[in-house]
């Protein structure tokens, strides 16, 4: 009876112990998936309701370059502008290359923190969107 009573108590321990294994293995996957410095990603005019709680929170922010509203300082990679989602609007500053198809109108997504003066984008955090459509040139070229 006594190898028996072994061999109940090594698989009950082998049980446990997968069970242990597994259920900590999913608690730091969660962990790691919950963590402080996950990314939202947001429209501006989800942001905008409610600013303040989303200060110093890592995001992606989602909305189109305000026409007109970009601005650079020469000589540098500085630029300023603004970022609309319906009718909420967030001023953006950014240092780095932008892609070409960053312009006025364009669809963006930005990577950085909300603060109380305007989005801080991240070292190449910026994004655009290619336009949806293409318009072809008249057969005259105009």
């Amino acid at each position: 009876m006594d190898d028996g009573v072994a061999q109940v108590s090594q698989k009950a321990f082998r049980i446990v112990l997968t069970v242990v294994v597994l259920g900590g293995a999913l608690g730091a996957l969660l962990a790691m998936t919950l963590r402080s410095d996950a990314q939202f990603y947001k429209h501006v005019n989800e942001v905008m309701v409610e600013p303040q709680q989303w200060y110093g929170k890592q995001l992606q922010l989602h909305g189109t370059v305000v026409d007109g509203s970009i601005q650079w300082r020469p000589n540098t990679l500085d630029r300023r502008f603004q970022v609309k989602s319906g009718d909420s609007v967030v001023t953006a500053s950014y240092t780095g290359v932008v892609p070409d198809t960053f312009k006025d109108g364009s669809e963006v997504v930005l990577r950085g923190k909300l603060a109380a003066d305007g989005f801080h984008v991240d070292p190449d955090g910026v994004i655009a969107k290619c336009p949806s459509r293409y318009e072809s040139a008249s057969p005259s070229g105009k």
